[in-house]
């Protein structure tokens, strides 16, 4: 028998033990006065009633030194002779071990070494931990197993809770901003019968009750909120999950946290303004600073912001003309730069790929603008030249990190879009956008001018530095081998 099985064993005992002792080691409620964090401020002397995971166990003659957690902070607890109950020594010693929740009643002291610590008073067993806690999780390098047991790593490392309190910060930053800033919050259907809103591949699904064919949303909601501005709102945001049924890797999930907004009677110019001072702010308010590094980027918000302009920087970096480089030419120049594609998409697909590549080189902070318009189906025609479209993307670190536009509210323009997005879809293009009927009907009683834009939680994986995956504090796992061996030997027996 391992040395873990030992010590889950000696749990179970002392779990049964106290059940016939009629000790409930589960009870439903603890009335506590008192975080942790708060208790290291109290006064000397102070009364308490707190509660926590115990964190450690030392015995040391007639002193025992112990610590608990919660959400807020840490904190010793002493049990000494004389001063805590003998009953109450007898039960900690007897019962309790690293990893169990406790109630704690007693008061504020400070130990010859000056640490401000609880004389325990009453101890009560709130949840009595089977499995151990891991004395070495610090060690672990086996990223999937931090991943799969990510309340382990919240736990033991104080960093991996401080990044999800971050991310807290993060999305309250941007939804103070925009009600700030006059915003209405909305909430949109996640179920679809139309994937629309940006370009692709949907989670496809059945809705049973109107027996139906639908989709897991791919954007938050863009559709829905032009439609709101159809309907007479000026300013509207959501911040949801939307999922797309595509590749991992460190900056792409099928399913994250997305915000847009929607803003009547503003152009692109309006947004960038505005967009630029949302993330200042967002990142004063998460990191303290403006600047920050990551992915071997050294980002400053603060200074000015460059302007990117798409066919330039294509051509500066690849030499190609995307204008009058046939398909052809631009697969050879792939196939130069070993970038991945796909044949079976048209030129401008690969026109992206190329964009993709050239983006890498940018540090940022900036705005990338003159996107053609056979990339952008939803944005309004740039007037100076028709060949493109008004909209913008933010680049921070080579990579894009939010995107907005014009919005077209022309409704015949719009429709001759979706036409040639079903084209694209007929031919094998997934991530081309349906032709969504409804959407242009309702455009023809009239969108008001408005400026849309998006950003998810990648700029947050950004300012941390970290992989998207990295920054979910449940992403999606593979089902765990070991576990599901062990059920399905459990079945068959």
């Amino acid at each position: 028998m391992g040395r873990e099985q030992q010590i889950i064993n000696e749990r179970l005992r002392k779990l049964k033990e106290l059940r016939e002792n009629g000790i409930d080691p589960y009870p439903c409620k603890f009335d506590k006065k008192q975080t942790c964090g708060e208790c290291l401020k109290l006064k000397i002397n102070s009364s308490v009633q707190t509660a926590g995971r115990l964190m450690a166990k030392r015995i040391m003659g007639k002193l025992i030194f112990s610590e608990i957690k919660d959400q807020f902070g840490k904190i010793q607890l002493v049990l000494q002779e004389e001063k805590t109950p003998a009953k109450t020594i007898e039960f900690f010693k007897k019962y309790l071990d690293v990893g169990d929740f406790v109630g704690i009643n007693g008061k504020i002291i400070k130990t010859k070494t000056g640490e401000i610590s609880i004389l325990v008073e009453k101890v009560i067993i709130l949840t009595k931990s089977v499995l151990p806690l891991p004395e070495k999780w610090y060690g672990i390098k086996d990223e999937e197993e931090k991943l799969r047991k990510r309340y382990l790593d919240i736990l033991m490392n104080p960093e991996v809770q401080d990044l999800f309190l971050k991310k807290e910060k993060f999305w309250e930053s941007i939804r103070n901003f925009l009600k700030e800033k006059g915003f209405t919050e909305v909430e949109t259907p996640v179920l679809e019968t139309s994937a629309g809103g940006a370009s692709a591949t949907p989670f496809k699904t059945h809705q049973n009750a109107l027996d139906l064919d639908v989709y897991l949303r791919i954007s938050m909601g863009e559709l829905w909120q032009k439609k709101l501005m159809v309907a007479g709102f000026e300013k509207t945001f959501e911040i949801g999950r939307q999922f797309r049924n595509e590749g991992m890797d460190t900056e792409h999930l099928q399913d994250y946290t997305q915000m847009e907004f929607y803003w009547a009677y503003a152009n692109n110019e309006d947004g960038m303004k505005l967009v630029q001072e949302m993330y200042r702010k967002i990142a004063k308010e998460v990191l303290g600073t403006m600047k920050f590094k990551t992915r071997g980027y050294e980002v400053d918000l603060s200074k000015k912001w460059e302007i990117y302009d798409y066919e330039s920087i294509i051509k500066k970096y690849t030499k190609i003309d995307i204008y009058s480089a046939l398909k052809k030419d631009i697969e050879k120049r792939l196939e130069e730069l070993k970038l991945e594609f796909d044949p079976n998409v048209d030129k401008w697909r690969l026109v992206d790929v190329l964009w993709k590549y050239c983006r890498e080189k940018l540090s940022g902070p900036g705005f990338l603008v003159g996107q053609p318009v056979e990339v952008s189906p939803l944005a309004k025609r740039d007037l100076k030249d028709n060949k493109k479209v008004q909209q913008f993307q933010i680049i921070i670190a080579g990579s894009e990190m939010g995107n907005g536009y014009s919005e077209l509210n022309d409704p015949i323009d719009q429709e001759e879009r979706f036409k040639e997005q079903g084209k694209q879809k007929d031919s094998g293009d997934e991530e081309a956008m349906d032709h969504d009927k409804e959407f242009v009907e309702a455009l023809k009683y009239g969108m008001p001018p408005t400026c849309g834009f998006g950003v998810s939680e990648r700029f947050f994986s950004f300012l941390m530095n970290k992989t998207m995956r990295g920054c979910q504090i449940f992403p999606l796992m593979r089902p765990n081998e070991e576990i599901q061996g062990k059920e399905k030997k459990k079945g068959a027996s």
